[in-house]
Order: structure tokens, then sequence, then C-alpha cells
């Protein structure tokens, strides 16, 4: 027999499965469905918002907890969508009681999401041990907890739906690699990605193809919220424009991991390659990974609501 038959019978079996696997529903389609949008006021948040009135979505539900902001924000999309319906609520994501209870007047008023985009986040950048314990409650439950507790208010009623529907989960590139002056908020997207990425095996081996799940570690993006931080070597600062438009391309038919710039995806895998020390060495110290947060500041002096991605 010859050495290449198992290999070949090994690539035959895997091509089957990955048939198997791959959806058996139609591409998304945003036209005509409901989108929610956390931190829809200001950033990323409110480039999804426009983006799905663009696509030509039904009703485009806005959370943010500014208030003033997320009044500005739909008064604007409303003169620029006509056609398009619009709803606002003030949400503290911090906050699970007060999530659960706007994600249950969302169900029952407006309906169940086919597009989530989980993309609120909030960032502190500073040694640990210079950590509040509010500051690191808050970040957990943002970053955390809140894109756990809002698909759980609604992924069961997409489930039973049996149409197509998408989460997309904002993580961080954090959420692969240690930085220091981010323990707390690389914790939190660890966590995320972690969960997310657990959530769309999950989702597969359940036969539940109509609901993709898709997790995106983004780099440092120029929305204000990292304030400071300076794009390691061959991973330049990416325009928030630039980031949204790749969500977007993929929500057809989802990858698993988004990971942006392609610097990220090299990095992640000489992290699991390289003796941790040398690791430490090349990319952490030598392409600047760990000096990336030394002169943050954030949005120092504005509101502090701003810092939600």
């Amino acid at each position: 027999m010859s050495s290449r038959r198992p290999l070949r019978d090994l690539a035959a079996r895997t091509r089957a499965q990955f048939s198997r696997d791959r959806s058996p529903w139609p591409d998304f389609q945003v036209q005509g469905t409901t989108v929610l949008v956390t931190g829809a006021a200001s950033g990323m948040g409110l480039l999804h918002a426009r983006r799905a009135a663009q696509d030509g979505a039904g009703t485009v539900i806005l959370w943010d907890r500014s208030e003033d902001r997320l009044g500005r924000v739909r008064a604007e999309l409303e003169a620029a969508h006509p056609s398009v319906a619009f709803r606002a609520d003030v949400v503290d994501l911090s906050d699970a009681r007060a999530l659960a209870a706007a994600a249950g007047e969302v169900s029952a008023q407006t309906g169940v999401p086919d597009l989530l985009i989980n993309n609120a986040g909030i960032v502190t950048g500073e040694y640990f041990w210079d950590h509040t314990e509010a500051a690191v409650t808050s970040t957990l439950a943002v970053n955390t907890q809140a894109p756990m507790l809002l698909t759980l208010a609604f992924l069961p009623s997409m489930i039973k739906r049996r149409t197509p529907a998408r989460i997309v989960n904002v993580a961080s590139a954090s959420g692969l690699l240690p930085v220091p002056r981010m323990s707390v908020y690389a914790a939190s997207k660890w966590a995320a990605v972690g969960w997310s990425d657990s959530l769309r095996l999950e989702l597969e081996q359940a036969g539940h193809h109509q609901v993709r799940v898709l997790t995106v570690c983004p780099s440092y993006i120029s929305t204000g919220m990292f304030e400071g931080a300076r794009g390691p070597m061959l991973t330049p600062i990416m325009e928030p424009d630039y980031v949204v438009e790749r969500i977007w391309d993929e929500l057809a038919d989802p990858r698993p991991i988004l990971m942006l710039p392609s610097s990220v995806r090299s990095s992640a895998l000489l992290k699991g390659v390289l003796p941790q020390r040398v690791f430490d060495s090349v990319v952490g110290r030598g392409m600047g990974v760990y000096r990336s947060m030394q002169d943050f500041t954030g949005r120092t002096g504005r509101d502090p609501d701003s810092t939600q991605r």
C-alpha cells in the first residue's frame, strides 16, 4: 500500500466532514432585518449603525449609556435614512439587571435581532496594582459579562426562529496576546474570545447552523479609546472605517475568528510555537508589543462615557 494512501484518506474524510458542517442556510442578508448595536452613539458602534441603515435594515436598535449622544445619533440617522426604523435605548451594560430589562423590552416591543453586534467596550491602561476595584469590576462587566448576558437573552429565540442570524463579538488582539498595562482589559478579552469561539462550536455541534458567530480580534483602532497607544512593528493603528468594512464583509459566511491586521495572526502563531522567553524578547520587546501602552492616555478630560469603543 502506498504511504500516501492514509494521507489521501484523511484528506477525503476532512473534505466530507467540512461539507457536512457547511451551513445549509442561505447567506445572511441585512436588508429588512433587525440589527442591535451596543456602544452605538460613537466610534465603531456608530459606523455599524450607519452601515446597517445603508444596507437596508428594517430596524436598527441603538444601545449606549450616553443619552445626549444617543439622541443626536438617532436624529442624524433618521434624517439620513427615513425608510429605516430606529430605536434608541439608554443602557448601562455594567448593570446586569438594566441590561436584562432592556433586552426584554426589545424582544417584546421590537423583536429579537437578526444581527447582534456586541461592540461596546471600555479600557484602562495602567499596571494591575494601580487599578481600583471599581475599574476591575466595570471592565469585566462591560467587556465580558455584557456580551454573554445579551446574547443569552436573545439566542434561544434566534435558534427557535430557525432563520439566518449573526452574532458579532468584538474582542481584541489583547485577547490573544499579553500586553503590559492592559492586564484587566486583556483578561476581559481573553474570556470574551474563549466564550465566543466556544459558542460558535456549540451552535455547530448542536446543528443550529442558521446562527453564526464571528469573533473579531483587532489591534489598536483610532477611535480615541486608545489615545496615546503605539502600534507595534508591522501593526499600524487602523482606521475604524476599515475595521467595520472588514467585519461586514464577513457577515454572509463568517470565518471563526477575524484577526486584524494580519500581523496579529502571525504574532498569535509565534506565541504558540516559541518558548515564552523567546517570544518575550523577539515579539514582545523586539517588535514593541510590550511597549505599545507605555504612553497611553485614553480620552482624558472628556466624557467618561466615551471610553466605549
